[in-house]
């Protein structure tokens, strides 16, 4: 049985991450809110933003590769999408790095990273 491809940096396949969510989001304009009569207005620029909290167990190798696109302002992504069960495409960023020693080992340790992956 083939594992889903869930994550792809600039066409580069990720390893399977420890977690992953899909997030989806609507960015409102300032003239949004609360009206005099008490209901609530929201006015809509954008619906369906991708956020991807996600969490990965990587050798040292994958840690330096993760660190590469953490430096870049955008990365080609192609993510599994919960909502259509294929993938889809997007430019995002990388926000909130973190990478974390789980082992210590001969080969330079099992290492944790997480992150979010915000769309432009």
């Amino acid at each position: 049985m083939a594992f889903i491809q869930y994550l792809a940096f600039d066409s580069v396949p990720l390893p399977m991450p420890d977690s992953y969510e899909v997030e989806l989001s609507d960015v409102e304009a300032d003239t949004g809110g609360e009206t005099e009569a008490g209901t609530t207005q929201r006015d809509v620029v954008r619906s369906g933003v991708v956020t991807i909290p996600v969490s990965f167990s990587l050798s040292p190798k994958w840690v330096k590769a993760m660190a590469e696109f953490r430096r870049k302002p955008k990365i080609a992504v192609e993510y599994f999408d919960t909502e259509t069960l294929d993938i889809r495409k997007t430019e995002m960023y990388i926000e909130g790095y973190k990478a974390s020693l789980v082992k210590d080992t001969s080969y330079k340790g099992l290492w944790t990273v997480a992150f979010t992956l915000r769309e432009f």
